[in-house]
């Protein structure tokens, strides 16, 4: 099979092109307009770093099977226009990895937070006892060789489902196209609001999720979520659905322990959030036919995915944690997990707002309380993003507004970068949390020095 990947410079676009290039007689070509690190280093390592970065209709000839259209590429893009001319078969990401696993058994995690961090639990254990499937996941797990995989083969496939829009030809949410046999939702808390005006568009791609789901598959959701609980039982569709809720467990002030049936659990992970996470991939493996047993054994290890209240660096004074969470949802869960988890050791966070969510003024109220618990708040945001995603001019204090009283706000990555190691106690605790690149600043290095 001969496919050519339009914007293949994308995480997921580049992860799957080098799934599929693995893949005997298929082979894999692509083209972009500019390709980043670490895309650009993976892509060049397997021979597919295109020659010079732009749109080439050139590149797109008879003979080939079908082109995967990335979010990226716009609907004029020449190469898109050239195989519309062809009759070239033109999917979206999500709509070819459907049709390369048609054959097994679809296993999708979605949620407002928490799928990435909930698939990779599964994942984990899977791997853990030698069963691992096709799978796709949104970051890097420890013990995975990458974040795609897709041979084709096996009775299961387990991917990570996005409620974003598939492609620029395809509004649809891109966990619809995945058709679900088995399917979990870990929250409904309303985001992208550059898509979703209101929180009832939101919730209406969950609702096409489960009508989107194969007739006879399993739902499971997160009845604590009482907006999600109150859709899935209003919804018709034939459907067994199961709900899970944070399990049983106890907090010694550093250490999180799950009570079982089979005893206490020492989780590797902190928060009642993933917890819940776990209890859904424990349903999950249920229905994969794990073990209750096997499964406590296994999670017991799982050490976090990459950029989920990752560990950057750790001395016997400091830490520093790294976590994705931009979203109030995620953001509120995942201060209260790491605050509640380093005993009388002062605890600092820094988050930076970077989404075009986060960004927005009218979404802004969605984050008060969000970092309650830190001993100091720090907020960091950039004008420039600001403007550049064409939204309305944002006041340092409408963000402190929003958040409310104690919290600090930001402009400047740099100026806070120097206040921190300027004011930091010598023992401290300090949570990162960011889905951009904090201004240019290197905090993967910069930890290691500070602690």
């Amino acid at each position: 099979m001969n496919l050519h990947f339009i914007a293949i410079g994308g995480s997921a676009m580049h992860s799957l092109a080098l799934a599929l290039s693995t893949r005997e007689g298929t082979r894999v070509t692509g083209s972009d307009d500019a390709i980043f690190e670490p895309s650009r280093s993976h892509l060049a390592a397997a021979g597919l770093l295109p020659e010079a970065e732009g749109w080439f209709p050139d590149r797109i000839h008879a003979a080939l099977d079908a082109v995967v259209l990335g979010m990226h590429a716009r609907k004029n893009n020449p190469e898109l226009l050239r195989a519309q001319e062809l009759g070239i078969p033109v999917y979206s990401y999500p709509e070819f990895v459907q049709k390369a696993c048609e054959a097994q058994t679809r296993v999708v995690v979605g949620g407002s937070h928490g799928k990435t961090t909930t698939t990779s639990m599964l994942l984990h254990v899977l791997q853990y006892w030698d069963r691992l499937p096709d799978y796709l996941v949104g970051a890097q797990v420890p013990g995975l060789a990458a974040s795609v995989r897709l041979q084709g083969q096996g009775d299961w496939a387990v991917f990570e489902g996005d409620e974003y829009l598939a492609s620029p030809l395809d509004p649809r949410p891109k966990f619809h196209l995945y058709k679900a046999h088995i399917g979990l939702i870990t929250g409904m808390a309303w985001d992208h609001v550059n898509v979703f005006e209101s929180q009832e568009s939101y919730s209406d791609a969950f609702r096409g999720f489960l009508a989107s789901m194969e007739p006879g598959g399993t739902l499971l959701y997160f009845e604590e979520d009482e907006d999600l609980a109150a859709l899935v039982l209003a919804d018709t569709s034939p459907l067994r659905k199961i709900p899970y809720r944070v399990p049983q467990h106890r907090h010694d002030g550093t250490q999180w322990y799950w009570i079982t049936s089979m005893g206490e659990v020492p989780m590797s992970v902190m928060g009642r959030h993933n917890l819940a996470n776990a209890e859904g991939a424990r349903w999950l493996a249920q229905e994969m036919g794990v073990q209750e047993a096997d499964f406590y054994e296994a999670i017991a290890s799982f050490q976090g995915a990459q950029r989920r209240l990752e560990r950057l660096a750790q001395s016997p004074r400091r830490d520093v944690y790294l976590d994705f969470a931009h979203a109030p949802s995620k953001v509120a869960a995942t201060t209260a997990a790491f605050s509640e988890s380093f005993g009388s050791r002062p605890v600092w966070g820094l988050l930076e707002l970077h989404t075009f969510s986060s960004l927005n003024p009218a979404f802004l109220p969605g984050y008060a309380g969000s970092l309650q618990g830190l001993d100091r708040a720090l907020v960091l945001f950039d004008p420039d993003a600001v403007a550049h995603k064409n939204l309305p001019p944002l006041a340092p204090e409408a963000v402190l507004a929003a958040f409310g009283p104690g919290v600090e706000v930001f402009t400047d990555a740099m100026a806070l970068k120097e206040l921190i190691e300027r004011e930091s106690p010598d023992e401290l605790n300090l949570l990162i949390m960011s889905s951009g690149n904090l201004g240019g600043w290197d905090v993967r290095s910069w930890a290691l020095e500070f602690v």
